[in-house]
């Protein structure tokens, strides 16, 4: 079955972790797999053990990763003991995006638009954007400004930031698959996803939400 795990950068305390999704077509041999994980993390030496983060157990075989998964790609190094579970979850208070999530926490989110025309006037709109089809990569962040351009544009705007596989970003739709047909829909904190030509395709992205 497809199983979707999340590798770490043995002994690199600032790498949030690469999200993989592992299917038998794709990865016939752990090897193989071990050859792509190299590829994307763009380690110094080539990936030949995983490990478990809290414990330190060798994965012996594609048949010893489960869904959900988290682990740390090193060579024939040993494992370098950090709390790579939790890295990157507490932002300094003084940064910008430590303040952008400050103001998100103290914001409601509710599903009306009165919520994000207040959020607005805050100055502090934003959301993140799924691409479609695509459980290898987080969402995207992105700020809003507080009059939201002509759908058109913004679409636009989305396509560049974005950078679909397929083209042009043509609508966005929420996580259950209803189009957004304008910037006034648009909700505080929300997730979306930028789809293309193509038809959105329904899977689970809140999977890529869960640490």
């Amino acid at each position: 079955p497809a199983r979707t795990v999340l590798i770490y950068r043995n002994g690199d305390r600032f790498f949030p972790g690469r999200r993989f999704l592992v299917t038998p077509r794709r990865f016939p041999t752990f090897e193989a797999f071990l050859d792509e994980v190299t590829q994307a993390l763009q380690t110094p030496l080539a990936v030949r053990n995983l490990y478990t983060p809290r414990h330190g157990r060798g994965v012996l075989g594609l048949g010893d990763l489960r869904d959900g998964g988290q682990y740390v790609a090193a060579g024939s190094e040993r494992l370098r003991k950090l709390d790579y579970l939790n890295q990157g979850k507490e932002e300094p208070r003084g940064t910008r995006k430590g303040l952008q999530h400050q103001c998100l926490a103290v914001l409601p989110i509710s599903h009306s638009c009165g919520n994000a025309g207040s959020s607005r006037a805050l100055g502090c709109f934003s959301c993140s954007v799924f691409r479609n089809g695509d459980l290898l990569s987080p969402p995207f962040p992105l700020e809003l400004p507080k009059r939201i351009p002509q759908w058109d544009t913004f679409l636009a705007m989305l396509t560049e930031k974005v950078e679909l596989g397929s083209g042009a970003v043509s609508k966005l739709c929420r996580l259950d698959g209803t189009p957004v047909c304008g910037g006034e829909e648009l909700e505080n904190g929300q997730h979306y996803v930028a789809v293309g030509k193509e038809e959105y395709k329904a899977l689970p992205y809140w999977e890529l939400l869960v640490p």
